[in-house]
């Protein structure tokens, strides 16, 4: 079993949160950084040994603040991986959930094109804790 992998957000950098015994992973925040290959390749390479040997059920949470272009590629590379699981394994269920914030168009129509790429059970879903009540 893969030892759970934890990266604390920080300015540039999202946090990241994956657990192969619970088959939960999260990754939050804002990624900006410069060299996108040097944050991303730790966690690209813990991810391909993780498809090799899926947890029965793979939740994988996206909540994003901001992303920039080349974070982008790097959560298409996530997301492609995320199918050969359910291509590969019939017993293996896996679950995109992408987070909005209550306004956020850009991030909510981000989700949904992703969602009309990738051939997983997809979810774009508001971040509640951010809804705005207009009923005032």
């Amino acid at each position: 079993m893969l030892e759970k992998i934890f990266i604390r957000g920080r300015n540039i950098y999202p946090q990241i949160d994956f657990n192969q015994e619970t088959g939960f992973f999260q990754v939050s925040g804002r990624s900006l950084p410069e060299d996108v290959d040097a944050f991303y390749i730790p966690v690209i390479s813990w991810l391909e040994k993780y498809v090799q040997d899926p947890s029965n059920y793979t939740e994988f949470v996206f909540k994003f603040d901001y992303y920039n272009s080349s974070t982008a590629r790097k959560i298409i590379d996530i997301m492609l991986m995320l199918e050969r699981i359910s291509h590969n394994f019939d017993n293996k269920k896996v679950k995109v959930i992408w987070y909005y914030d209550d306004g956020d168009e850009v991030m909510k129509d981000n989700g949904d094109d992703f969602k009309n790429v990738i051939k997983v059970d997809f979810e774009v879903r508001l971040n509640e804790k951010t809804k705005i009540d207009v009923r005032n």
